[in-house]
């Protein structure tokens, strides 16, 4: 195939290669996969060329440990304008007091979150992982199901009920009053619909405890008016720079409190982190730089058009879409209604082989394991990025159904395959 590059992607990989032809070579077959399939990811997007570049500029060659005009080594005078303007952008593009953009990751970020917020042996409340929570709360191999004592608030499990596999507000006020805990996190790695902060807030003040939202997945809709703000409700706002907010991979914490951010910043650093990663923090004032224009509410907007047009079409060709639909960029689907026997191990690697990459998922009350599941997650901030809108997501749910309803059949894969990689050249990812 021939891939559409622009020149200062290709400019980067005959630099590597001109030192490097291994390296070279499997970036170069990185950015053919990226090129060629469609990401249904909903963790997932394709950063600007703009994002890309700064990502890799000469920021990289500079230690900063500190804050800006507080650094431990001198040299640090462009650093620090770099990161105050990703700072002042956060906060513009947020509606915050303080913002912090030197964590690594969105874990990182939580785990500085939690120690601000709590001492070891706390107890906080969270969404359990399987019915859409995160790793970072509470899993009981991470950090904080470790280091802290997680207790879980519940989903409308009941078939009957017109908010099945919502969230339980009554649960999470009563598992709040049981468990007096010290910090309540809302904010979810696979729930489809909005989030009531100032309903989460009445709780937490209830039972004097604090609250956390971790937006890593709606930031993007979040910035752009398209999901409520967490703020000024939550005391302390976590999120990942990449996913819908379509920046670098990294992460980011926010306050309104003068209080809660010193304790922020001295948990980043020195607390879990040492030099901060200024080349991505570069990238990060990009991103924020660019989520703060006009285009891109209009894109976000099309992002949560994608993903019901998806959803829709999905649920008319026989699948069921977990709490009955979404109201942000991802769905669930729970394979079970077309096929019981169906993984979604199965169905994600059937998938990929046709081009459309997808992750296994389970559903809320899957009896089967994580690493097997019972579902799909599926994602729109990519693929509206790359510019498809209503009927491109139409015609990946026929594509989607073919594959599974022909249970992975070679000749089905190959045909759907050469017409996703049709598509792929008709919307070419900018490099």
């Amino acid at each position: 195939m021939t891939t559409t590059t622009h020149s200062i992607d290709q400019a980067i990989i005959d630099t590597i290669a001109a030192t490097d032809p291994t390296v070279a070579a499997i970036i170069s077959q990185e950015r053919d996969r990226q090129e060629h399939t469609i990401e249904l990811i909903a963790s997932e997007n394709h950063a600007s060329p703009a994002v890309t570049v700064a990502a890799g500029t000469c920021m990289t060659n500079k230690y900063a440990e500190g804050y800006p005009g507080r650094r431990y080594y001198g040299g640090c005078q462009h650093h620090d304008t770099i990161e105050q303007l990703a700072r002042d952008r956060a906060k513009q593009l947020f509606g915050c007091k303080f913002a912090n953009v030197q964590p690594h990751s969105g874990a990182q970020a939580n785990t500085a979150a939690f120690m601000a917020m709590m001492e070891p042996g706390d107890t906080f409340l969270s969404l359990i992982l399987k019915d859409g929570g995160h790793l970072s709360h509470g899993m009981f191999l991470n950090f904080s199901g470790i280091f802290y004592n997680p207790v879980h608030y519940a989903l409308h499990y009941d078939k009957q009920h017109p908010q099945h596999e919502q969230i339980d507000y009554e649960s999470v006020r009563a598992a709040a009053h049981e468990h007096k805990p010290k910090m309540i996190l809302c904010g979810y790695s696979a729930y489809p619909r909005q989030i009531d902060f100032a309903k989460f807030r009445e709780i937490a003040d209830e039972v004097g405890a604090t609250l956390m939202a971790d937006i890593a997945h709606i930031a993007g809709l979040v910035a752009a008016g398209e999901h409520p703000s967490p703020f000024p409700h939550a005391h302390i706002v976590t999120t990942t720079t990449h996913k819908s907010l379509r920046g670098p991979r990294g992460g980011l914490i926010m306050t309104n409190d003068p209080d809660l951010n010193k304790l922020i910043n001295r948990n980043v650093f020195p607390g879990v982190q040492g030099g901060p990663l200024m080349h991505i923090i570069t990238a990060k004032a990009v991103a924020l730089g660019e989520a703060l224009k006009p285009d891109f509410k209009t894109y976000q907007k099309q992002v949560i058009k994608n993903a019901q047009a998806l959803a829709t079409e999905l649920t008319t060709l026989g699948f069921r879409i977990t709490s009955g639909g979404t109201e942000n960029h991802l769905m669930l689907v729970s394979l079970v209604e077309k096929d019981p026997d169906l993984t979604g191990k199965e169905a994600e690697k059937w998938l990929e082989n046709a081009g459309l990459i997808t992750n296994k998922n389970g559903i809320p009350d899957d009896p089967r394991s994580p690493m097997i599941t019972s579902g799909l997650r599926l994602g729109t901030p990519a693929t509206t990025t790359r510019g498809f809108k209503e009927p491109q997501m139409k015609q990946i749910a026929n594509w989607i159904n073919q594959v599974i309803e022909s249970k992975g059949e070679e000749s089905t894969i190959k045909t759907v395959n050469a017409e996703v990689a049709s598509l792929c050249k008709q919307f070419p990812l900018a490099h």
